[in-house]
């Protein structure tokens, strides 16, 4: 069983090209949805964005395949940006919340607004292009009061450079006999890149609470 397993994680290009195929025009539904719920929902910044979007413009440069690189470029863009909204909108209406007004404290608050009025537009656009992060940064925006109108400029900058950016990378390396040859292989190791920063993330927030704790 775990020898499938394995196989399966290293050869996976054999089971996706087909199962993209079987599902057709469903892929982008499909696709659409893993790259909501990543931006969208705060409890799916583990899901595979780029590596997601760069294999699938990567199967779209194949002869033959369902895909067609202009409709997932769309279909890209309005996932990352209905769900970066949803995500904001999240964040808006959180600080209400009895345990966030308890936590979330001015002195905090006002912290992040004076950040935000200096490095806002850079973070929205740049931590897209940050896995785990990019999840937070719409809900952090929406949670210290970014004005929508601002949010949404630079939040359309930002996920259509990102989009730009991995589908051309996907689609014309996609035509390199080398990444045609270690698909799986690279994916493994975007994919393993792609969780640095929340294990970096993970590790700061533990070194602190552990410094917090001695000092108690």
């Amino acid at each position: 069983m775990l020898a499938q397993i394995i196989y399966a994680i290293f050869h996976f290009r054999e089971y996706l090209f087909p199962l993209l195929q079987t599902l057709g025009n469903w892929s982008y539904v499909l696709i659409f949805a893993i790259i909501f719920m990543e931006t969208g929902l705060v409890v799916f910044p583990f899901l595979p964005g780029e590596s997601l979007i760069f294999f699938t413009s990567t199967i779209a440069a194949v002869k033959g395949s369902v895909l067609d690189i202009k409709i997932l470029v769309v279909v890209f863009f309005l996932a990352a940006l209905i769900g970066d909204t949803v995500n904001f909108e999240i964040g808006r209406h959180l600080k209400q919340l009895p345990f966030f007004e308890k936590h979330l404290t001015e002195a905090k608050l006002q912290t992040g607004i004076r950040f935000y009025k200096r490095h806002g537009g850079k973070t929205v656009i740049f931590g897209r292009f940050i896995p785990f992060i990019r999840t937070f940064v719409p809900l952090i925006s929406g949670t210290i009061g970014m004005h929508p109108h601002q949010f949404a400029f630079f939040n359309v900058i930002g996920v259509l450079l990102w989009v730009i950016v991995g589908s051309a990378v996907g689609y014309f390396f996609g035509q390199v006999p080398f990444v045609q040859e270690h698909f799986s292989q690279i994916f493994i190791a975007i994919a393993l890149c792609a969780l640095v920063p929340a294990m970096f993330m993970a590790v700061i927030n533990f070194l602190k609470r552990r410094k917090e704790n001695q000092m108690k």
